[in-house]
């Protein structure tokens, strides 16, 4: 059975469903790359949209009308243009991604100060305190819903709960462009009516232990003994059971650390070229460090991420004496670490560079090396920065990409 086919039970009270105690909400924009991508282009509004870039890329997001014909994020792209043929493929603008989550973020705040963002186009709201000024929880989500298609031109779906949990089903349920309020009353029959897969944290592994163990509902895991579940699945079998009977303690954190940064690139065509392979990672590493710089952060663990041609992928990491945001640290870092893999001629398709371990740049102590000059690697960096914050990203790169970028344009 899906994880999306179920419904909320039938409720045979009339009126509005009793939102009393059910602060937290779920606000989840719809199909949001695409619905942003698309302010652009209304002319395609109703029609199949994929969101991603070139062949040999992944889809960021699709309109409904194209998932409806299977294509989904992540998906590749030369697997969603076979299922949806006739969809218009739109490049991914991030720039502008970033500038709506803002805003529909300061919508939240507008709101309350409790709000944990989860992604770009997602976030728990604890909306307690607003109560008294704004009106009750249902309300206040339909003036966000309300707020948010006003200033910024999409849509957004909200649930509605006493619990993360719930909240988050809920949203999904009412996908797109609605509202769902589970009263605290309802809660049990809501959640057991499930399939085993809507449970957080239930991959497609879990779920197939689950069902082998003849449990296909949520309602079978709340009446199996905690000890057969945990004897099966460990410590994850008992947070299971809890969530079968609706139970989630978590509260709504509004600081929410990022735990890494990082960029990747996927290749128009393979490489097995070293000095290529140097080239495309000092890009990617410059990516990443300009993004732990935007969001304040250093880090002092550089991993890499080498994907093969056959989709073979493998990682590797090192951690630094000291935390950075330097380009040049973390190339320099990632680039020895590429070498010492030894590959000779390997055909590489994608690689990709992150920045762990990340602490405030404020925080983070400045290690100088002897001899280097007071305005060195770092200050360059926020010179390019500024440029780009001007001029465009890619406005001032690395003279060594130059041609690498002229020949991607041949490709």
């Amino acid at each position: 059975m899906s994880r999306r086919q179920f419904a909320m039970p039938h409720r045979p009270a009339a009126g509005p469903p009793d939102d009393t105690g059910c602060t937290v909400l779920h606000v989840d924009m719809d199909a949001f790359y695409a619905s942003a991508s698309l302010l652009a282009r209304p002319e395609l509004r109703g029609t199949p949209v994929i969101i991603g870039g070139g062949d040999r890329g992944v889809v960021l997001s699709a309109t409904y009308e194209a998932r409806r014909f299977g294509v989904a994020a992540a998906m590749p792209m030369t697997r969603a243009r076979r299922l949806c043929p006739a969809a218009v493929v739109i490049p991914p603008d991030h720039r502008l991604y970033a500038g709506i989550s803002e805003s529909v973020m300061n919508v939240f705040a507008d709101v309350t100060p409790l709000v944990e963002p989860l992604s770009l186009d997602e976030a728990f709201l604890d909306v307690a305190g607003a109560v008294r000024r704004l009106g009750s929880p249902a309300a206040i989500a339909a003036q966000i819903r309300d707020t948010v298609a006003d200033e910024q031109g999409i849509t957004c779906s909200v649930g509605v709960a006493s619990t993360k949990f719930v909240a988050k089903l809920a949203s999904g349920l009412a996908k797109p462009d609605g509202l769902l309020v589970v009263p605290q009353a309802d809660v049990v029959p809501f959640v057991q009516q499930l399939p085993v897969g809507a449970l957080w944290g239930v991959g497609e592994r879990t779920e197939e232990q689950l069902i082998r163990l003849g449990l296909r509902t949520v309602a079978d895991i709340a009446h199996t003994p905690v000890g057969t579940l945990r004897r099966a699945l460990g410590e994850t079998g008992a947070a299971l059971h809890e969530l079968a009977w609706g139970r989630d303690p978590r509260v709504v954190a509004p600081i929410r650390k990022e735990k890494s940064v990082g960029a990747d690139q996927t290749f128009a065509y393979d490489i097995d070229d070293p000095v290529e392979i140097h080239r495309r990672l000092l890009q990617v590493a410059d990516r990443t460090a300009a993004r732990a710089r935007s969001q304040g952060m250093q880090g002092r663990t550089v991993a890499i991420r080498v994907r093969f041609a056959d989709f073979t992928t493998i990682t590797r990491s090192r951690t630094l004496r000291e935390a950075t945001d330097v380009t040049r640290d973390i190339y320099v870092t990632a680039r020895s670490l590429f070498d010492d893999l030894g590959l000779q001629r390997a055909r590489l398709r994608l690689v990709g560079v992150r920045l762990e371990q990340l602490v405030p740049a404020t925080t983070a102590p400045i290690q100088t090396m002897i001899g280097e000059p007071d305005h060195g690697w770092r200050d360059a960096d926020r010179a390019v920065d500024q440029a780009s914050r001007r001029f465009g990203a890619g406005a001032v790169v690395p003279g060594s990409l130059v041609d690498m970028r002229r020949n991607d344009r041949r490709h």
